[in-house]
C-alpha cells in the first residue's frame, strides 16, 4: 500500500529549507533549485506544491512570522504566570532582535524581503503578511492597558509609540546584524525608550 503524503508536512520541510539557504546566502540569491537541492527533493515537487518563487518566499516568510511567534510566547512564559503590559511588549522587541541564529535568520530573511519588494513587482503585489499591523496593533493594545492601569506617563500616544517602539526595534536588529552595535547594547536602548514611557518601571504588581 503506498504511503500517504501528508502534504502540510511537506511544504513546511520545503519552506524549512529555504529559511536555512537564506540564512546562509541572502534571499536574493535563492532559487526553487536551491531550495529542492537542500530539501532534497526534485525542483518539480517544489514547482507542484509552490508553482512560482513567489509564492515559495510567501509561504517561507509565514512560516517564520509562526516561528517568531512561538519565541514571543516563550519569553511570555518565562516573565511569569501574570506578565504585566510592560513584559509582553519587551518580550516582542527583544525576541525579533537578532541575538542566535535562530532569531538572525528571521530578521534577516524578513528585511530581505522587504527590500526585494520594493523593486520586485510579483513580490510587491503579494501581502507581506496576512496582516501587516498585527504587531502594531498588538502593541498599542498593551500600551492602552498599560494608560488605563495608570502604567504609562501622562500624555502618551499609545498608537505613535507602538509605531516608534517597533520601528526602533527593526532598526536595532539591523544594527546588530551588520555589526554596528551588541545585542545587549540594543536592549538597553529599548528598555531606556520603555522606562521613558512607563511610570515606575510599568510593574503592575
Amino acid at each position: 500500500m503506498p504511503k500517504r503524503v501528508d502534504h502540510e508536512e511537506r511544504r513546511t520541510e520545503i519552506a524549512e529549507a529555504l529559511v536555512r539557504v537564506a540564512g546562509r546566502r541572502g534571499l536574493h540569491a535563492v532559487g526553487m533549485r536551491d531550495v529542492a537541492a537542500e530539501a532534497g527533493v526534485s525542483l518539480r515537487l517544489v514547482q507542484y506544491y509552490f508553482q512560482t518563487k513567489e509564492k515559495l518566499l510567501l509561504y517561507g516568510l509565514q512560516h517564520l512570522a509562526a516561528g517568531f511567534g512561538e519565541r514571543v510566547a516563550a519569553r511570555v512564559r518565562s516573565a511569569g504566570e501574570n506578565p504585566g503590559p510592560r513584559a509582553m511588549i519587551e518580550a516582542m522587541l527583544l525576541a525579533s532582535l537578532p541575538t542566535d541564529e535562530e532569531s538572525r535568520t528571521f530578521h534577516l530573511v524578513y528585511t530581505s524581503y522587504a527590500v526585494l519588494a520594493v523593486t520586485d513587482d510579483a513580490l510587491a503585489a503579494q501581502p507581506f503578511m496576512k496582516n501587516p499591523e498585527a504587531a502594531e496593533d498588538a502593541v498599542t493594545a498593551l500600551l492602552q492597558q498599560a494608560h488605563e492601569a495608570d502604567l504609562t506617563r501622562p500624555g502618551i500616544d499609545s498608537r505613535v509609540e507602538a509605531i516608534s517602539l517597533l520601528a526602533m526595534s527593526a532598526g536595532l536588529g539591523t544594527s546588530i546584524l551588520v555589526g554596528q552595535r551588541s545585542p545587549e547594547s540594543a536592549a538597553a536602548v529599548l528598555n531606556h525608550h520603555l522606562d521613558r514611557i512607563f511610570q515606575d518601571g510599568g510593574r503592575d504588581d
